[in-house]
């Protein structure tokens, strides 16, 4: 069996997305989708009809799934089969518990985005519920969204460079290589080696 390669990363994706002085641009990217989760969550949750988040949680993500499944039809059709089999049987019966998590799923995107905190895992979040409402037939701004969200968790290493993932990364660390934070917390948990008597 032949070793494992590695193939060498261009110096091109090193720059724009490994890079410290790529930071400025990923910050401004950063800011952008971030400002819009935000704005977009903390809208649902102060509505004061109350379908979000209120008294008649669940109306809005129900109207929203409902309206998608009429644009299944037709020879190419805008919302395929096997989302619509997602949305008839998973989001509409509960969709009061997809009305919170879209909400404050959004309030939260945004707030790490904005802080630079976990920016690679809160892109990721993002583009999931971007992909999310592709897929229901809603464009909007969420194919720039999504672009912004891939980019940022392509270089998620310098995105959140200017702001607290500068300092978070190397307590938690990253994958392979376990910060003193994460250290101390699996050394905690680690059980104890067992000498033979």
């Amino acid at each position: 069996m032949a070793d494992p390669t590695q193939i060498p990363e261009p110096s091109i994706t090193r720059f724009l997305f490994a890079d410290s002085r790529m930071a400025i641009f990923w910050l401004v990217v950063r800011l952008y989708v971030g400002y819009e989760w935000l704005r977009a969550g903390w809208e649902k949750i102060v509505d004061p009809s109350g379908v979000w988040v209120g008294s008649k949680a669940g109306a809005a993500v129900a109207g929203f799934a409902k309206g998608a499944l009429a644009k299944t039809g037709g020879e190419h059709p805008d919302v395929q089969g096997w989302y619509a089999w997602f949305l008839r049987e998973l989001v509409i019966p509960h969709a009061a518990l997809f009305s919170y998590l879209v909400a404050w799923g959004e309030v939260l995107v945004g707030i790490a985005l904005i802080l630079g905190v976990l920016t690679g895992i809160a892109a990721f979040f993002g583009a999931v519920m971007n992909a999310n409402y592709l897929l229901a037939g809603a464009v909007s701004t969420n194919p720039i969204l999504l672009i912004g969200a891939i980019g940022l968790m392509l270089a998620w290493r310098i995105a959140g460079y200017i702001g607290l993932d500068r300092y978070v990364l190397p307590l938690v660390g990253v994958p392979g290589h376990a910060g003193p934070m994460a250290e101390r917390i699996l050394h905690r948990h680690a059980s104890p080696a067992v000498t033979p008597r």
